[in-house]
């Protein structure tokens, strides 16, 4: 694995056991699914979403886990359980890891073998952003359960001492 690979994997790892802590944090699966006047997603969609981009993006297209990506459904789905989604999270993680331990150090530098709404960064930078797409909606998935239950208290999430592995 490439030092990149690993550090990303590091982070995209903690970030998913994050998210997972906040799913298992709301009070009931009804709770997952809400949402506060003004904001169209729930914590649960995001949660689905995050899962589907990185079964796709890193799983499938980077490792070829054969994973079959359906958008419209991350958003749409409202009657999964907190357990099912975290199982989702979980295999997420399991399909990173897998995808960036097949990356070599050229591939790195190379076009993300996927266009994306007409363009082609660099795989690492690509990579980059889908770490930061994570933590993007992790905030928003902590911030709207914390607006939704009123609790005010953090889930232990994004620590720094588990960046060191």
């Amino acid at each position: 694995m490439t030092p990149l690979a690993a550090d990303l994997l590091v982070v995209l790892r903690r970030d998913l056991r994050c998210f997972i802590r906040e799913v298992e944090a709301f009070p009931d699966d009804a709770a997952l699914w809400q949402t506060v006047p003004g904001i169209t997603n729930s914590a649960g969609n995001l949660a689905l979403h995050v899962a589907g981009n990185l079964r796709h993006f890193v799983g499938a297209v980077l490792g070829g886990s054969g994973y079959l990506r359906q958008r419209d459904a991350e958003f749409a789905r409202r009657s999964v359980t907190r357990a099912e989604v975290a199982a989702l999270l979980e295999a997420a993680a399991a399909e990173v890891e897998a995808g960036l331990e097949s990356l070599r150090a050229e591939t790195l530098d190379q076009p993300y073998p996927q266009e994306l709404l007409g363009h082609r960064p660099a795989t690492a930078r690509f990579l980059v952003h889908l770490a930061t797409h994570l933590a993007f909606h992790l905030g928003q998935a902590g911030y709207l359960r914390r607006a939704l239950t009123g609790e005010a208290g953090a889930t232990g999430g994004m620590g720094i001492a588990e960046l060191m592995g």
